[in-house]
């Protein structure tokens, strides 16, 4: 279907819209935009209440956005038209369709971190929500004696206006991983999605389309034991690229910008294909197989003229370290290479039995190759790319290296960077040396974070380098095995 699919600005000189989600935006002020409505239009079809999870910075609030736009009727948001800047905007596959273009009330809420930073409490964000859409639907009158739940709104919205509502939940999981850690935090959590999002089932007559994205599916929460109708599509092959730039994608409608890319430093463009290939590729959704791309790492290296290391630079939390560190003991190794059934993939985070579910759905691990046995598909895993590879590497060693000394860690971190950037390995097995060596003799009686320590020097082992990568820019090699990672003395400790 790659002939319905469109870019903007296709001269010589295109905008990338880094950092920014909001569909209007990037088609009213011409930014580069890959038409995704073909599965749109093909999910808004077929169903009405979905789940997708997808790793941070992979396209999710995008996603969101344009389904608002396209339940708000905005057809001309759609069609082609010129910009203010004299850009061509092109027709979208969506407004070649039969779709009715009605317009419903839509509700929506983002639970990311930018927007709650602003509220005290998840209960006052609710609030001012459900307060901000009876104002815009006209309903502050007909709701003042209600108790302002998302129910009460949904229904009058449905009775005022004669359409049925649209409800939309971007990165809905925000709270909940936050509070990881905090056991009683997770019960109120839990709690308070079960209160806002549990009576939707109950309300189908009035909904048109329900649609939560987040990075898990928590199994053991409120509104997905509650709302049990919803359909999870996170590893659905028909809608696997959704979210992310595909292959495909990349090498027809990018191809201007990898060529760009590719002179501004003195690259050709299958050396230059290949560079990105290795840094940004490697994730796949279903066992499909379907070669996608972080978004957020190809408009950041295009806009920049540089390959660099963009998503895990943001993307990372603090709180997902401190999750491994407490989880029991695992062989990085070990979990890059096995096969897992797939119910391993909805296991819930906050068990803290399995550090698998948090890996894979936060975007560290990825489905490599996949196989069904008696009616159950198996998956082997894997790290995506390099660019995560490397800076999940470096998070873990800042990480442990801040239990040593100001000196010790400086020295530590420095020598790692040197050894990855030239290879050098005598060197940073002497820094190994003093930092293990300045840490405590005794460990606490019931330690658990041993493990921690045991994984932290896992060899990275490099993905394999495309042919077409010229040698001078080849990385060098790493370490292809764990000859220096202290197990056994740790252990003997």
């Amino acid at each position: 279907m790659i002939q319905s699919l469109h870019c903007v600005g296709c001269g010589p000189k295109r905008k990338y819209p880094v950092g920014i989600q909001s569909f209007e935006s990037i088609r009213k002020d011409g930014y580069l935009y890959i038409d995704k409505t073909p599965l749109i239009y093909k999910m808004i079809s077929e169903g009405k209440p979905y789940f997708l999870s997808r790793p941070r910075r992979f396209g999710k609030s995008l996603l969101i956005s344009t389904l608002q736009a396209v339940f708000e009727g905005r057809r001309e948001l759609f069609e082609a038209f010129t910009t203010e800047d004299g850009i061509e905007q092109p027709q979208l596959y969506i407004a070649q369709t039969d779709w009715r273009w009605e317009k419903h009330p839509v509700i929506r809420f983002d639970l990311s971190e930018t927007n709650m930073q602003y509220f005290v409490t998840f209960e006052e964000y609710v609030k001012s929500t459900l307060l901000r859409y009876e104002r815009e639907l006209g309903l502050a009158e007909v709701l003042k004696d209600s108790n302002h739940s998302l129910a009460d709104l949904v229904r009058a919205a449905h009775e005022q206006t004669g359409k049925r509502v649209v409800v939309l939940v971007d990165e809905y999981d925000t709270l909940m991983l936050h509070s990881l850690g905090d056991q009683e935090r997770v019960r109120e959590v839990r709690e308070m999605f079960t209160a806002l999002f549990g009576p939707l089932k109950a309300l189908d007559d009035h909904l048109q389309f329900v649609f939560i994205t987040g990075i898990s599916k928590f199994s053991q929460m409120g509104i997905f034991s509650k709302l049990n109708n919803l359909q999870n599509i996170s590893m659905v092959p028909a809608f696997d690229a959704l979210c992310g730039i595909s292959e495909e994608e990349l090498t027809t409608l990018l191809r201007p910008d990898i060529e760009l890319l590719g002179e501004a430093n003195g690259l050709s463009y299958d050396e230059q294909l290949a560079e990105l290939k290795y840094m940004y590729d490697g994730y796949h959704f279903s066992e499909k197989q379907t070669d996608m791309y972080n978004p957020f790492s190809l408009v950041n290296a295009f806009k920049a003229q540089k390959v660099g290391n963009y998503w895990f630079d943001r993307g990372t939390s603090g709180a997902l370290i401190n999750l491994l560190a407490q989880m029991p003991p695992v062989d990085i190794a070990e979990i890059e290479h096995n096969v897992y059934p797939s119910t391993m993939f909805d296991l819930p985070f906050e068990s803290f039995d399995d550090p698998l579910p948090i890996l894979y759905q936060s975007g560290y691990l990825t489905i490599k190759s996949g196989e069904r046995d008696e009616g159950e598909y198996f998956y082997t895993l894997g790290i995506p790319n390099q660019e995560v590879r490397r800076g999940f590497a470096e998070c873990l060693y800042k990480h442990v290296a801040g239990k040593g000394s100001e000196v010790s860690r400086g020295v530590f971190f420095q020598a790692y960077v040197k050894f990855r950037r030239t290879g050098d390995l005598p060197p940073f097995i002497e820094a190994i040396k003093v930092f293990f060596a300045g840490l405590p003799y005794q460990w606490e009686k019931d330690n658990r974070n041993e493990h921690y320590y045991h994984a932290l020097l896992y060899p990275c082992s490099r993905p394999s380098v495309p042919m077409s990568w010229p040698r001078n820019r080849r990385p060098r090699a790493v370490l292809t095995s764990p000859c220096v990672c202290p197990r056994a003395s740790m252990s003997s400790s």
